[in-house]
């Protein structure tokens, strides 16, 4: 590969995305033209009284326009590390339980009408404790007898907890279906209503998560080349699988936490940027973050305008996306389902 693509592929990445942000901070029921919008910006930098459209930008897009790309940008990174660790390139940040756990948390504090945690949404907080309460269920039996859990055991378990805790959740809806709605509308995932507030509970746990699986980049190359061979150059196998999952899992769950269900992102966004870059994890995470934050700020852009002044759920969007990706994946290479 050569020397330049790696930091070109990085430049329009950005540079797309600064596009893609600040065309959804112009966009929406009320659209704003670029003397406006920089305006507003210079409303929020240098002070002075604001205009209607600094209070549009400044109180009601920015703050979710922000949300979207961290939100994205934890997606991405958490679909690259699972499908390394599980070396399967159809694995995501939901593989382990971690959508359903924290679906389940979320109407649970629906159904029962959690209020808001100081700061923080109790929906939000329900949520992340469900995708962490899932994740750990999901290590927990797959390290029955003592051993260290394998990809393939972690997965089988996921895929088990994820089926228990759907059950769970529709269970929770037949009985309080008069929440059905608000529910149903929270599990297509979407940033309607979102806040600096939401900002701030999510990005801390959001910038760990991602922090682990970067340092996991190394180790993450070498379980590429089979856990016997990782342990054969020097690998702790064991240690680094905590720290991959534990990172991946974070991420994924205050994403989750802070957006509600956004699917595919986590798939489409490092294949994307693999067949430009190719499988260096050094290079791969960083280039999935920047593609997930890309691909949920368009995604948001265009739920928030398509049908305006309707709003559609992001995840309608992303599954449109991701859903043909998906069943191309499949159709073009379905003996990768097993991993390699």
């Amino acid at each position: 590969m050569s020397r330049l693509r790696y930091p070109l592929v990085l430049a329009l990445l950005v540079a797309a995305l600064a596009v893609v942000f600040l065309a959804g901070l112009a966009v929406g029921a009320v659209s704003l033209s670029p003397r406006e919008l920089f305006g507003a910006f210079g409303t929020l930098f240098g002070g002075g009284e604001r205009s209607a459209s600094a209070t549009i930008v400044i109180d009601l897009r920015l703050a979710r326009g922000i949300l979207a790309v961290c939100v994205g940008a934890a997606l991405g990174v958490s679909g690259a590390a699972f499908q390394g660790f599980f070396r399967n390139p159809l694995a995501d940040p939901y593989v382990i339980g971690a959508s359903s756990g924290a679906a389940f948390g979320a109407a649970l504090a629906i159904a029962v009408g959690i209020g808001n945690i100081g700061p923080v949404s109790g929906i939000s907080a329900a949520a992340f404790l469900g995708a962490l309460g899932a994740v750990s269920l999901a290590f927990a039996v797959s390290r029955f007898g003592g051993r260290t859990p394998s990809a393939a055991a972690l997965l089988l378990a996921g895929t088990a907890l994820s089926a228990l805790f759907s059950a769970a959740l529709s269970l929770v809806i037949a009985v309080r279906d008069k929440e059905l709605h608000r529910v149903y509308y929270w599990l297509l995932g979407g940033f309607a209503g979102t806040g600096w507030k939401d900002i701030a509970a999510a990005l801390p746990v959001m910038a760990v998560g991602c922090g682990l699986v970067l340092v996991a980049a190394r180790p993450l190359d070498l379980l590429s080349f089979g856990e016997e061979s990782a342990e054969g150059m020097g690998l702790d196998v064991r240690k680094a699988r905590i720290v991959i999952a534990a990172g991946a899992s974070l991420a994924a769950a205050a994403a989750v936490a802070a957006s509600g269900i956004i699917g595919f992102v986590g798939l489409v966004a490092p294949h994307v940027v693999r067949i430009l870059i190719g499988p260096s994890h050094r290079r791969l995470i960083p280039a999935s973050a920047l593609a997930g934050a890309l691909l949920v700020s368009l995604s948001d852009t265009v739920a928030r305008t398509v049908a305006a002044p309707l709003e559609l759920p992001i995840g309608v969007v992303t599954s449109l996306i991701g859903a043909p990706f998906f069943l191309y994946l499949i159709a073009r290479g379905g003996r990768s389902l097993g991993g390699s």
